[in-house]
């Protein structure tokens, strides 16, 4: 399968800070790609550059098999783009955006915004100033989606907005996906709106691509031990793949990547009086991994893991 986006060591520089450091990112077609990370790890930044919106001081960036700052107006029209914060002419009504947008494509889905806003009530003359933030995330979608976009790019659309409206979100995005052939690549701050989403991640530790993986590879490959000993230990166990350790009294919590027999054998050798094994969501396999430096996080590339 062809990949709808293709990086080459982008790389990105604000007042000699490198906020984006050598970016190798490969999104396959049909996909629903999560990029996360901690606040100031890069992710804007790289989409703005996947869109246009900046230019990158190294490397390059290609969308839909065109390199980005050579994107013919035809593959422009095939991506779709809603941004944090949701911008649109605000003074507009409804409809006027609707207008306003329309003559830029070819090819518009009229009926899925007539759906969209009548699904969530949406008047078409009230002005965008007076919607509320989730009607405002429903427009911006609804006018990314219209144009029948084969990419389409979301900026943590869903910030801001309370649970209900959220999940109302989501679910619009899920439909979305379930037409095949639409690739997405999304960032939010959001994990369990990520795991509910998302086949496949990467996480940015300071501009550099630590997890590109399928998201269910990256959620069971983090196991956390719980050990409890007769006496206090002198120092927590070290074995391969530990990424934090704690001790408080006989009791001794690891968290290991890519936990397997081996580590249960040496485990075992060491006659805790009890050891339980626990799985992690997404959100706390993410917390976990991030917790550590960069220089000491194992690196996950697609369906495969080096330590």
């Amino acid at each position: 399968m062809a990949d709808a986006i293709v990086t080459d060591r982008l790389t990105k520089y604000f007042g000699g800070r490198r906020v984006v450091n050598g970016l190798n990112l490969k999104v396959r077609e049909g996909s629903v790609y999560a990029l996360l990370g901690r606040n100031g790890a890069g992710k804007s930044t790289t989409i703005r550059m996947l869109l246009g919106l900046l230019k990158p001081d190294f490397g390059t960036a290609e969308l839909l098999g065109e390199e980005v700052s050579q994107i013919t107006p035809a593959t422009r029209a095939q991506i779709g783009w809603v941004g944090e914060g949701h911008p649109l002419y605000r003074w507009m009504t409804v409809d006027g955006a609707i207008r306003f947008v329309r003559p830029f494509y070819q090819q518009w889905n009229g009926d899925f915004v007539d759906q969209v806003l009548d699904h969530f009530d949406i008047p078409k003359k009230k002005r965008l100033s007076k919607l509320s933030n989730g009607q405002r995330a429903q427009v911006s979608l609804a006018l990314a989606v219209a144009p029948d976009p084969k990419l389409l790019i979301l900026d943590d659309p869903t910030i801001g907005l309370d649970a209900v409206v959220r999940r109302d979100f989501l679910e619009s995005i899920i439909q979305i996906i379930q037409q095949q052939g639409r690739t997405i690549l999304f960032s939010s701050h959001i994990l369990s709106d990520v795991d509910r989403v998302a086949d496949h991640i990467g996480i940015l530790s300071e501009g550099v691509l630590r997890v590109d993986c399928p998201t269910e590879h990256f959620r069971e490959s983090i196991r956390k031990v719980v050990m409890e000993f007769a006496e206090p230990l002198k120092e927590p166990p070290a074995c391969p793949g530990l990424l934090s350790s704690s001790a408080s009294g006989e009791r001794v919590e690891l968290v290991i990547v890519n936990y397997g027999d081996e580590h249960r054998a040496y485990l075992d050798s060491l006659s805790p009086r009890s050891m339980d094994v626990l799985e992690f969501n997404l959100e706390d396999a993410f917390v976990e991994y991030t917790r550590g430096r960069q220089g000491t996080m194992p690196v996950f590339r697609r369906e495969t893991m080096n330590v």
